[in-house]
């Protein structure tokens, strides 16, 4: 068991400087275009990312120092701040020029819709916050930590997205699954603060709400995302950017079928705790 342990420390650790070492590749990236190709648009990024670390720092004065819990409620602060921003975004532009074309080819990749520009990087800022923050406190686990990861591909993603000034709507379309990430973030705060009667009826509504977000912020938005760039293949111009966006939305949807079954085990693991301790004791 000491020797598994052992093993499998070793094995984060080598995680560790990999990650820490992209993040600051991704930082240098980011000033060098802010400072040297004076791009000062993308200051939104760096201002994402402070904001964030200072609300993390008032929750850990103020609330809770427990790392865990801090990283999951600036997460989930992220989560409604994107949201609403990005549902105000849809509508503002509905209002304006109408739901007419709104999702045409030449609007999602070469348009940019009021206010698209500086959420995605705010998110793209959030991101980078995170990951430091997951690392600092070694909040991930195995040779290959999936959050980690995850937060890589889409720093990259939206990275990329930005110097070009690219495919900016298409990837605040796949933000609206921030809706969805509202509920997973209340739900683990919710139960580190011992909140776990699965009876209760704020409970059963934040379930509820967690399923309904999940199939059709998350699951829907993103295979019809997707359904929506192979049928526009032949419209994208030579590049990285149609092979990046399916390599992109391939990655999303195996994390949702992934969360989906993590979310029905959880699910089930409330609705019976006394059956889960026993077989886990078992």
């Amino acid at each position: 068991m000491a020797r598994t342990r052992t093993a499998h420390n070793r094995n984060d650790n080598r995680a560790g400087p990999f990650f820490f070492a992209t993040l600051i590749l991704w930082l240098v990236s980011v000033w060098f275009e802010i400072l040297f190709n004076k791009r000062r648009e993308l200051l939104w990024i760096i201002a994402g990312t402070f904001l964030f670390q200072i609300a993390n720092w008032v929750i850990r004065f103020f609330v809770s120092r427990d790392p865990l819990f801090v990283n999951t409620s600036v997460s989930l602060l992220h989560s409604i701040i994107t949201s609403v921003s990005v549902v105000f975004i849809l509508v503002h532009q509905c209002l304006k020029t109408g739901s007419d074309g709104l999702f045409e080819h030449s609007q999602l990749v070469g348009g940019t819709w009021e206010l698209a520009y500086p959420t995605l990087c705010f998110s793209c800022g959030y991101f980078a916050y995170d990951q430091l923050d997951m690392l600092l406190y070694r909040l991930y686990s195995g040779l290959i930590p999936s959050i980690l990861m995850h937060h890589l591909i889409l720093l990259i993603c939206f990275t990329l997205a930005l110097y070009r000034n690219a495919t900016v709507n298409y990837l605040i379309l796949t933000l609206i699954c921030e809706l969805h990430s509202i509920f997973l973030h209340v739900r683990k705060v919710r139960r580190m603060a011992g909140v776990r009667d699965a009876k209760s009826k704020i409970v059963k509504l934040e379930w509820f709400l967690n399923w309904v977000t999940f199939i059709f912020a998350r699951s829907m938005s993103h295979i019809l995302i997707t359904i929506k760039l192979i049928g526009d293949a032949s419209k994208f111009e030579r590049g990285v950017q149609l092979p990046l966006a399916l390599f992109g939305m391939a990655g999303m949807n195996l994390l949702n079928v992934g969360l989906g079954i993590d979310l029905f085990n959880a699910f089930k693991r409330e609705r019976n705790p006394h059956k889960s301790s026993h077989n886990h004791g078992e």
